[in-house]
């Protein structure tokens, strides 16, 4: 059976926050999505990424040539050459966006031309995905922070990440009174987590894991810069909370070089290659005895998490979790805590305004 690509497609969507939004060491008032669609036999798959709308000119300009014609069943083929056609770009970064892009739409349609889930294509071990809430922006007030708990609890989450870390660590005693605060407001049965996205030193990321260590907070998220890998791997022997990063992983080399510093290995499949990229980066950390975590974008992580014994949990990060089903038709809903896994071909969803793709 073969199904040559006869057509590659892009999409920029562009989503506004309700309001400013701020972690350790950015701030944002918008999410763009970059979609890609690709045509075989009939069939069209879906994937896409939060990224620049300049990831849509590497697919238009670049990974489109080499996978008009390619058979659509030969997926470690098709990545093998979007790999070796951004030699002289570099791969990683926007590179990699745009390819975990295109990757996820292979795999979609993929599954949709033989008429199944794609979560069975990956060997499906769970028919539902545990989700923490995450948010917590720095910027937000009390009350801000209040409606954001509520709404997790409502959806039965029984895990609460916050961004820490505010002006690149400048404030850690709200730091601190703002995880005192998460504690209030989502009771005493909920796992607490913090992200200070790098922003700390490591010397003020020992202070704080110490003291959230006294807090109860279980999962310390890029303490300091993932490029950092000694002294996220120091913070792990040092602190009792367990140290997370991941996000930014692009391929198995990366993945190979963070997991032994970590507790547990964060990937992102639209960061990291894709689902071909995931598979190859999970590979890694089981080997190394390492937890994976999903990082953003829930919908698409559901079929390939729901393929992986080691998962920990899939971030149901605010921003995604708002957009994700204006984009889309078919998102996944959360149910008491967990992503329910589409039995639909394919992960399950279509664009909404496919006019809007070229």
């Amino acid at each position: 059976m073969r199904a040559p690509v006869t057509a590659v497609r892009t999409g920029v969507h562009r989503f506004r926050t309700p309001t400013p939004e701020t972690d350790g060491t950015l701030c944002w008032g918008a999410t763009t999505a970059v979609t890609v669609e690709v045509d075989a036999g009939g069939s069209t798959g879906l994937g896409w990424t939060y990224s620049s709308p300049a990831a849509a000119a590497v697919v238009t300009d670049v990974l489109s040539g080499v996978l008009c014609g390619h058979d659509a069943f030969d997926i470690p083929g098709a990545a093998e050459a979007m790999h070796r056609a951004g030699r002289n770009l570099g791969t990683r970064g926007l590179f990699a966006q745009a390819q975990s892009a295109a990757d996820i739409a292979l795999w979609d349609l993929k599954a949709r031309l033989l008429d199944v889930p794609l979560a069975d294509l990956f060997g499906r071990t769970r028919h539902r995905v545990p989700v923490y809430g995450s948010g917590g922006f720095t910027n937000l007030d009390r009350t801000q922070l209040a409606e954001q708990v509520a709404g997790w609890v409502a959806a039965g989450c029984t895990a609460m990440k916050i961004k820490i870390g505010e002006s690149w660590g400048a404030n850690p005693g709200r730091d601190l009174a703002r995880v005192r605060r998460l504690r209030e407001l989502a009771g005493d049965g909920v796992e607490l987590m913090v992200d200070a996205n790098g922003g700390y030193s490591p010397g003020q990321a020992r202070r704080i894991g110490a003291a959230l260590d006294e807090l109860g907070v279980v999962w310390f998220e890029e303490p300091v810069s993932s490029d950092d890998v000694d002294d996220l791997g120091a913070l792990r022997g040092e602190l009792r909370c367990d140290v997370a990063a991941g996000e930014y992983v692009a391929d198995a080399r990366e993945a190979a070089r963070l997991a032994p510093a970590v507790d547990c290995l964060q990937l992102d499949v639209t960061r990291c290659g894709g689902y071909t990229g995931w598979l190859r980066c999970t590979a890694i950390a089981v080997a190394a005895g390492r937890q994976v975590s999903g990082h953003c974008a829930p919908s698409l992580h559901v079929p390939v998490a729901a393929a992986l014994p080691e998962l920990r949990h899939v971030e149901w990060f605010a921003d995604h979790a708002r957009l994700e089903p204006l984009l889309v038709d078919g998102a996944p809903p959360v149910i008491d805590g967990e992503l329910l896994v589409p039995d639909a071909p394919g992960h399950g969803m279509t664009l909404r305004n496919p006019e809007e793709s070229s």
